[in-house]
């Protein structure tokens, strides 16, 4: 495997590691205050970004390779509010597709057609996770400090994950 190539996955495997343990954070956050859809839903978040980042191990290993698996660093313990989980969600989101987007550009420099090719599906997948971050904020954003409607919210968003709303795509 071209060692650029080899380079910019590790670093891919690292951000798909921290995001598992964001979501994570912020579903144990979410448990705490008696949001147990919200929990629910992004308990299932992080599986599915531990299943990215194990998707990326096992392509860098069989392609000849050597994956890491990475320390990270501990994710944030609180947050001001659902809305602003919410809004780190979405940050934290687009910033992981700026990192694909490197990876693709990596790809195409050093002319690794099979590699950008399953990259694809990453990319795919971050234009899915953007949209829903901004469709859950906008949402939120509707609800505004109306109880009821934030209840009603946490329902839905287990209801979400009971769905596979959020979940492990092949």
């Amino acid at each position: 495997m071209n060692k650029r190539i080899e380079a910019a996955l590790n670093d891919q495997i690292q951000k798909e590691s921290s995001s598992s343990q964001y979501y994570l954070a912020m579903a144990s956050w979410a448990e705490t205050k008696g949001l147990n859809g919200t929990a629910k839903f992004m308990y299932s978040h992080s599986d599915e970004e531990r299943f990215h980042m194990l998707k990326l191990i096992k392509f860098v290993n069989e392609r000849g390779g050597v994956a890491v698996v990475p320390s990270i660093p501990e994710p944030p313990r609180e947050y001001d509010s659902l809305e602003r989980v919410f809004e780190l969600l979405l940050e934290h989101e687009v910033g992981v597709s700026e990192s694909i987007n490197n990876v693709v550009d990596v790809c195409l420099q050093e002319k690794d057609y099979s590699t950008h090719n399953f990259m694809q599906w990453y990319v795919s997948e971050q234009l899915e996770e953007e949209a829903l971050g901004r469709s859950i904020l906008d949402k939120l954003r509707l609800i505004g400090g109306d109880k009821g409607g934030l209840y009603l919210f946490d329902r839905d968003m287990e209801t979400a994950a009971k769905a596979g709303g959020v979940g492990q795509k092949a």
